[in-house]
């Protein structure tokens, strides 16, 4: 039993006592301790009982918990876990240091000074099943018990096994209650984690359905003396205590059950008839159980974690490659000729294991390409890796390729794999490869030339087979030239090179573009608009779009936003930069007719203009429109301007 004295604050006077498990203190109204101080955390701190008395724990709260013992004060923010054992008479301080809430902590510690009939410490259990191996029939019996309860996989199926066996070899047991440690989801225990009943089974033919609390004295003794305990004709050896006499207990039983050096948990035998007293054999059987006990438990409960884990990383699969079939189309819509080369190219090299280089400016859609190859191959099935090698240093890249092992630098907690190992037998895109450091590309060409990746700080190589797309918006042939990018590797990455188009080359798919993303955004936003008005896609489909498609995606989003619903997209809804282009085209003035058509008037007439403006120097104009001189040169022809 716990007691709480608020000391200070607009809540002195307050007192609350509880023999519960976990007491919280705090502003929330669920709290077991509610205060009124504003400066105190809604859920500010708890108190849990974890068997051997009872742990503060501080739930990050924002103005700090403290407490107070013998003229010092300990900040929980500073301690291991944000975690501190009480004892009697401290002070628990929450909140801001001028107006702090004081606490006074009191437990009643009657059932301390239980007398215990007999225990069995940690070792001595260890020599129990030698003991009852003088009894053959018993040994034999407890033999196929443990088979039994080893065999069970579930909790609830071991919770049963072990009840099933306690009844059978403890004719006085008439209830069964297992309590289990709290864990993390790494199977580890806090210093606050809380022994949680989980079930109490009752023998055949007695009442059953009440709820059976863990006794607390005999939960106590067996924790803090890591021990078997017996406690015989309850009531008059271990005294009238709270939980004793509720229950009408005549008799217990207390054995710990092991995972390595730790109690995992405590399994509590009771005796709640008339017919006798538990006996110092029967603690003897129940320890051998408890063995069997334990080791079921403790694999019934990895089994649940890695079931959890699976499911998780299951639904994180199937989450993550539905958003990327989802996007493998966004951005490489096109009816354009070049499009329509470009997947061409793409078919033909999907199914193959040669890398391919995918070049071009920013935002032309380098990631959904990549994600086109893996998506349309029979890689399919496996894992779409992307990392962008400009995002970040190299020592953090290196270890992200390549995975590392733990100790290997500061930081290294625990091993780590890399992307290379995780998308093994699917495809890693490597974007802004270009900007990748030369001590980095060695290593890299080392996968391609060998499969092998060594993790930083490992000793030895592992094998991968992953299909590498890289992409680029520089040079690389100028790169390499400049030094600052191997050549080897560059002819390694190079086998099957894939050009992007910027969008100002494939004009006849902006409208297509345009409405596919209105479509899309419209129907993410929940609005409903008419369309582009004929003038808003025309200044559209002239403008120049340095940015690319991802240029043209913002600026539709953004129109999605603004314009009313029902309405069309006008062109005063347009930004600046796009609404220059309406004097370009209000000076050509092409006739009426197909869009297409017009676009055709429009560019002959801007490529006149720029020619005449350099003097018909191809390579100044074709620098001014922002296209290679071949280019200007197959538009030029195209056009029979040549």
């Amino acid at each position: 039993m716990l007691r709480l004295e608020v000391l200070s604050g607009e809540d002195a006077g307050t007192i609350v006592e509880s023999d519960a498990d976990l007491v919280r203190l705090g502003r929330a109204a669920s709290s077991e301790l509610t205060l009124s101080a504003v400066h105190v955390s809604g859920e500010h701190a708890s108190l849990v009982f974890v068997g051997d008395g009872y742990v503060l724990r501080d739930h990050h709260a924002t103005n700090g918990t403290r407490v107070e013992r013998g003229g010092q004060c300990f900040d929980l923010a500073e301690a291991p876990g944000r975690e501190f054992v009480l004892l009697s008479g401290d002070t628990i301080v929450l909140g801001e240091e001028a107006e702090a809430i004081r606490i006074r902590f009191d437990t009643d510690d009657e059932e301390d000074s239980a007398r215990i009939v007999s225990m069995r410490s940690a070792e001595e259990l260890g020599a129990v099943e030698q003991k009852v191996g003088a009894d053959h029939e018993l040994l034999q019996g407890l033999y196929e018990a443990q088979k039994c309860i080893s065999a069970a996989e579930g909790i609830s199926e071991v919770m049963g096994a072990v009840a099933s066996q306690v009844f059978r070899f403890l004719p006085r047991a008439t209830h069964v209650t297992v309590a289990l440690r709290e864990q993390d989801e790494r199977g580890k225990s806090r210093r606050s984690s809380r022994y949680v009943p989980i079930r109490t089974a009752v023998r055949e033919g007695l009442p059953s359905g009440e709820s059976i609390p863990i006794t607390r004295s005999v939960f106590r003794k067996v924790v803090e003396a890591r021990a078997a305990v017996l406690a015989a004709d309850a009531r008059r050896d271990v005294g009238e205590t709270a939980s004793l006499m509720a229950a009408q207990i005549l008799s217990t039983l207390g054995v710990p059950l092991w995972q390595g050096e730790d109690i995992a948990g405590v399994l509590q035998v009771d005796n709640r008839g008339a017919s006798g007293i538990f006996r110092e054999p029967d603690l003897d059987i129940l320890a051998v159980l408890a063995q069997a006990a334990s080791q079921a438990f403790a694999h019934a409960r990895l089994v649940q974690r890695l079931r959890v884990a699976e499911e998780r990383q299951r639904t994180e699969n199937v989450y993550l490659k539905r958003r990327e079939e989802s996007r493998r189309v966004d951005g490489i819509l096109g009816d354009s000729q070049v499009m329509k080369e470009l997947f061409a190219k793409l078919e033909k090299v999907v199914d193959t294991r040669v890398t391919i280089l995918i070049e071009g400016e920013t935002g032309t859609g380098k990631e959904l390409v990549a994600s086109a190859a893996h998506y349309r191959s029979c890689r399919r099935d496996k894992l779409f890796v992307a990392q962008n090698c400009a995002a970040m240093p190299a020592n953090l890249l290196e270890s992200e390729l390549f995975g590392h092992k733990k100790g290997a630098f500061t930081g290294a907690t625990e091993d780590k794999k890399g992307l290379f190992e995780l998308a093994d037998e699917g495809t890693l895109f490597l974007d802004e490869v270009g900007e990748m450091p030369l001590a980095l590309q060695a290593k890299l060409l080392r996968v391609l030339q060998e499969g092998e990746i060594r993790p930083v700080g490992a000793s030895r190589t592992k094998r991968v087979e992953v299909r590498i797309v890289a992409a680029t918006n520089r040079d690389l042939e100028k790169e390499v030239a400049e030094g600052r990018f191997r050549e080897d590797l560059f002819y390694r990455l190079k086998v099957f090179p894939l050009q992007l188009p910027p969008l100002r080359l494939r004009r006849d798919d902006i409208p297509l573009l345009a409405n596919h993303f209105l479509g899309r955004y419209a129907a993410e936003f929940g609005r409903s608009l008419g369309g582009f008005s004929q003038e808003a896609l025309e200044l559209l489909t002239g403008y120049a779009w340095p940015g690319n498609v991802r240029e043209l995606q913002n600026e539709v989003q953004r129109l999605v936003i603004q314009v009313d619903d029902q309405e069309f997209a006008q062109a005063h809804h347009l930004s600046p930069r796009i609404l220059q282009s309406k004097s370009t085209v209000a000076r050509v003035r092409p006739a009426k007719g197909t869009l297409k058509q017009m676009v055709v008037q429009v560019e002959k007439q801007l490529l006149r203009e720029a020619l005449a403006e350099h003097g018909n120097n191809k390579s100044a104009t074709a620098k001014t429109l922002g296209i290679t001189r071949e280019g200007l040169h197959k538009k030029l022809k195209g056009y029979g301007m040549a």
